[in-house]
């Protein structure tokens, strides 16, 4: 069993409750244990405005799962967001070398935007 990296974002409804948001991606974490993948990275995005509304709401909260799994789990995965009412979209992608070095240099926080010094305004006395 070759095993492949693999990230998922999904977007859970927003008229969900903190503890309901956290039952769902425990959920979907479990059931990527229970089927051989190895969840190595879970990151909550959190409450986000979306570019366009889905299902008539214009936010949603994201979050993120890396992965390494069996190929032919993707497929039941992408099913299970499908079936559960809460999840409003999805999208799994297989991360190649590149991606996975990149996810690893994101997550030490190699691309984090720092703050530059704003010019000091010098006050002009007449």
């Amino acid at each position: 069993m070759s095993l492949k990296h693999y990230e998922t974002v999904f977007i859970i409804t927003p008229v969900l409750s903190d503890q309901e948001v956290e039952e769902t991606v425990d959920k979907f974490k479990k059931w990527l244990s229970d089927h051989g993948a190895d969840v190595y990275h879970d990151e909550k995005w959190g409450l986000k405005k979306l570019a366009y509304p889905i299902l008539n709401k214009t936010t949603g909260v994201y979050h993120l799962f890396e992965f390494k799994a069996d190929p032919t789990v993707i497929a039941n995965l992408e099913i299970e967001y499908k079936r559960d009412e809460r999840v409003m979209r999805f999208l799994t992608v297989s991360l190649d070398k590149y991606g996975v070095e990149f996810n690893e240099r994101r997550r030490a926080g190699a691309f984090k935007k720092t703050k530059k010094s704003e010019p000091q305004k010098e006050e002009a006395k007449k």
